[in-house]
């Protein structure tokens, strides 16, 4: 994915409310979402030359907009449904408000929008395609580079969706699901960022532009719901996280260990940014699983060393989280701290439990040889080192545990 300039960065701002004014508008997802790509190839084109317009927004929702109707004069099928349209569209939709006012959508688009994105009735991948596409404003190319397929392939993916979500209307969910519709929000943005910072294959460990887009996206949806502990929870978590990203890689891109990185260089303000909202979203009201999971990342963020890290208190909420939110990698990082209290061994008796849930999990490997070889099993930490390394797709995480595994080699 491409570093991004001021230009792209505002067109990715503005994309998600462009795009809900074509549908608030017109209807047709599909084609609207199309029209709203091709003006910002527009803007990106001419704007680095011809300067920015004075109203921004104004300019590709015109552009766009006359995008849209060309594609539907095309067909002469729909002559009767653009004849509808046209009558219906005001006067004035083409022209630019007078100074000072604006008949753009608020930014409350871009939250309906995602709710769009995140349906129900499409799968995950599906979901997070769609959404880097129509809110995150990035193109075929860039979101099939950064899950590492064909673009072809993730053409089809997003045209599936969007199939898919044609005819649904557009507008939020109303209260009797609207919690069930955000979680998935919120989840979905949660893997987009999960894979920018510790990739699941390639030669990459970290995709900073995806991590990075995650959190603009999630701010964006804070300044819509800032009384939601989960999106301010989530929000913290990612900041918190992130925060360690210069330190995670070595000189040559090896894979640092959280308890060897430099502390130094973890970003301080966007830890203290993170450890704000963390204090925020717990006082918001009973903590589900972002808000206990940045508290978690807050007390390692805030140890300036390894050794001073409260493990004892990362246990406890490790404690309250998997009895809130069962989930097996929760008690994988839980039995982490079960070992850092009470020995690597009561460590091992939990990794044990969990083997049905995450049997064949190279994290699983990787945690029980970190264990075994604190424990002083240097053979079977050996052997689970190597399991792991074969079981990534990941190439810093293979070469990481190869080398791990070859530490233990006994002399020769």
């Amino acid at each position: 994915m491409r570093r991004t300039t001021g230009i792209e960065d505002l067109l990715r701002l503005h994309a998600p409310q462009v795009l809900g004014a074509l549908v608030r508008r017109y209807g047709h997802f599909d084609l609207a979402e199309d029209s709203v790509q091709e003006a910002l190839l527009a803007a990106a084109q001419q704007w680095p030359d011809a300067g920015r317009p004075d109203n921004p927004r104004g300019w590709l929702i015109k552009v766009a907009s006359r995008r849209l109707t060309e594609a539907l004069r095309s067909d002469e099928a729909r002559r009767r449904r653009e004849e509808t349209v046209a009558a219906l569209t005001p006067r004035d939709a083409f022209t630019a408000p007078a100074p000072g006012e604006s008949r753009a959508p608020s930014e409350d688009d871009t939250l309906t929008l995602l709710f769009l994105c995140c349906h129900p009735e499409l799968t995950p991948a599906a979901q997070v395609a769609l959404t880097l596409r129509a809110v995150g404003g990035l193109t075929t190319a860039e979101i099939a580079r950064a899950h590492l397929v064909p673009e072809a392939t993730m053409a089809q993916r997003i045209s599936r969706a969007k199939q898919k979500v044609k005819g649904v209307p557009f507008r939020q969910p109303g209260p009797e699901d609207r919690d069930q519709r955000l979680a998935a929000v919120l989840q979905v943005l949660y893997l987009i960022f999960n894979e920018g910072y510790t990739a699941t294959s390639g030669s990459d460990l970290h995709r900073a532009d995806l991590a990075a887009e995650a959190i603009r996206l999630t701010r964006a949806v804070r300044r819509l719901l800032p009384q939601e502990g989960a999106v301010t929870g989530l929000l913290a978590l990612m900041l918190l996280t992130d925060a360690r990203s210069a330190a995670r890689t070595g000189p040559h891109g090896e894979l640092v260990p959280l308890d060897e990185q430099d502390r130094g260089r973890w970003d301080g303000k966007a830890i203290a940014e993170g450890s704000a909202l963390v204090e925020e979203a717990l006082s918001e009201g009973p903590a589900g699983a972002y808000q206990l999971q940045a508290a978690i990342a807050a007390l390692h963020d805030e140890a300036a060393r390894a050794e001073d890290t409260d493990w004892p208190q990362i246990l406890a909420l490790y404690d309250i989280l998997v009895r809130r939110a069962p989930e097996p990698m929760a008690e994988l990082g839980r039995a982490v701290a079960v070992a850092m209290v009470h020995g690597p061994e009561a460590g091992l008796a939990e990794v044990a439990e969990l083997e049905d849930r995450l049997a064949g999990h190279h994290r699983l490997d990787a945690v029980r040889a970190h264990l075994l070889e604190k424990a002083g099993d240097a053979e079977g930490a050996r052997a689970a080192y190597r399991l792991a390394a074969q079981r990534t797709l990941s190439v810093p995480e293979t070469r990481y545990l190869q080398m791990r595994a070859a530490r233990l080699l006994p002399p020769a």
